[in-house]
């Protein structure tokens, strides 16, 4: 019999607690999501988060500790080689990625790549940059409706973006142009983690909106993680925001797209006032990462952390004493950093339920994949050979 009956993982985008203690080999010595974000906003109310223990696991300037926090709390450190969204979520789940997916931040992709995707789509392609999305957009919107071409660009992510206006690219063809692409890099020497279809719509330069149509398209895990376990003992996993991308559907009985962070944290509240289910709801709040980590905005990061706090004071009531839920993160993104790249960080992991008589912090894990570990062992089953991660049930009474 488990011990809980629902487990909810939060997955707050990006929000690093402090460089991991490999940063310099990413050059990230120094990156401090949170902590720069509190040095430089000052005080900003977090209460829900400050009862789980967060402010004890990382001072933050202006937010004082917990002086009898709720719940137990740990630092994570990461064992992949990477600082992406994909290895840090297949981490969580197990997985153990040692060779680092492909970028073309300073290069772009190379011809040959172009070439087919051109022929296979039958538009000609501008761009091929590494850019923020808004920002291409705007420069080369009009030329893209004007002439019918499609933009592709990267970031200093492992991804292939496709922006395409919905009113005169077409949906459905974005996506069969996407499709395309992410067949194509498949390819080891261009094997990205990821491609995105961007939609957005408006008719000219500085109307231009991106839409909530984005799907990403995941390489499929390349093995089995805590999800099929799951799923296949018969549990529901609940995927909300890009979870089921991430993880290209596998191991998902249940899939809830969001508009935004505050939106997914709404659905993930729906999910707690239901009683048909049992397993696992897995929660990306994106936003974090993609509105205000890569455009180093401190201000709006530190907002976001704000909404975000409210719908957690909206959702701690409706858990039950059987309920479990785990707040972590998938690496860092501080806005006060170089560059618009993520960064190689520490997480914070925050687990609270009603039922539970103890808390304060316990030792920092060597990965990721405790999460993993400590759900499977809930529901009193083995995970796959060849995962990393150990069990932290036995830490939390």
């Amino acid at each position: 019999m488990s011990r809980f009956k629902r487990v909810f993982v939060i997955v707050i985008d990006s929000m690093g607690i402090g460089n991991a203690p490999d940063a310099k080999d990413f050059d990230d010595e120094g990156a401090d999501t949170l902590g720069h974000i509190s040095d430089q906003v000052g005080t900003f109310l977090i209460p829900n988060l400050t009862r789980l223990g967060l402010a004890n696991l990382k001072p933050m300037k202006g937010v004082k500790e917990a002086d009898k926090p709720m719940g137990y709390y740990c630092k994570m450190v990461e064992k992949s080689a990477g600082k992406d969204t994909m290895t840090g979520h297949w981490e969580m789940m197990g997985l153990h990625t040692t060779k680092p997916f492909k970028t073309f931040t300073e290069t772009g992709f190379p011809p040959e790549l172009i070439e087919e995707l051109e022929k296979r789509c039958g538009k000609k392609i501008i761009g091929n940059v590494s850019a923020s999305g808004t920002e291409i957009i705007d420069r080369l919107g009009e030329q893209e409706i004007n002439e019918g071409k499609m933009i592709v660009y990267t970031s200093a992510d492992s991804v292939l973006q496709i922006c395409g206006n919905e009113e005169t690219f077409d949906l459905q063809n974005l996506y069969r142009c996407c499709e395309i692409a992410r067949e194509i890099t498949l390819k080891d020497e261009w094997k990205v983690g990821r491609v995105i279809a961007r939609p957005y719509v408006g008719k000219k330069k500085g109307e231009f909106v991106r839409t909530s149509n984005r799907h990403d398209y995941a390489l499929k895990p390349f093995g089995k993680t805590t999800l099929n376990v799951l799923q296949e003992n018969g549990y529901d996993v609940i995927s909300v925001g890009k979870i089921s991308d991430i993880f290209d559907h596998y191991g998902v009985t249940e899939e809830n797209h969001s508009n935004s962070s505050v939106h997914g944290m709404e659905q993930t509240i729906e999910v707690a006032k239901r009683d048909d289910w049992k397993g696992l709801c897995f929660t990306n709040l994106v936003d974090f990462d993609a509105l205000w980590g890569h455009r180093r905005n401190v201000e709006g990061y530190a907002q976001e952390i704000v909404r975000f706090d409210v719908k957690l004071g909206e959702l701690l009531p409706l858990l039950n004493d059987d309920d479990l839920l785990m707040i972590t993160a998938d690496h860092g993104n501080d806005p006060t950093y170089k560059g618009t790249d993520h960064t190689r960080e520490m997480v914070p992991l925050l687990m609270y339920s009603p039922s539970l008589t103890g808390a304060g912090e316990i030792e920092t894990t060597d990965s990721f994949g405790a999460i993993g570990y400590t759900i499977a062992d809930n529901f009193g089953l083995e995970m796959p050979e060849g995962t990393i991660g150990h069990s932290l049930l036995k830490d939390i009474k």
